[in-house]
């Protein structure tokens, strides 16, 4: 099984809430794909489930790194790296 790491700043301006995790959970969800989320500070969660992202504490501008796990994992590690560094919280 393919594996692959990107680290990306995460974008939403009022950090890591139930939006930004919602679209970051249904991504991660639908990606067929293990994807975890690792804080600079060396909390993990898996990027699928909403409660486990909400409870990391990812402000803007802190660092995450996201490990993929599955086939083509380097695309859809590029495409989950630019989710998390965009702005999550628009209507």
């Amino acid at each position: 099984m393919a594996e692959a790491t990107r680290t990306a700043v995460f974008g939403s301006e009022v950090g890591l809430h139930a939006r930004p995790a919602s679209a970051i959970a249904k991504a991660a969800g639908e990606s067929g794909h293990s994807i975890t989320l690792v804080t600079a500070e060396g909390k993990k969660g898996n990027a699928a489930s909403i409660l486990t992202l909400l409870t990391l504490g990812v402000k803007h501008g802190d660092e995450v790194t996201i490990e993929v796990s599955g086939d083509d994992a380097e695309s859809v590690a590029d495409r989950f790296a630019e989710l998390v560094a965009s702005e999550l919280d628009t209507e």
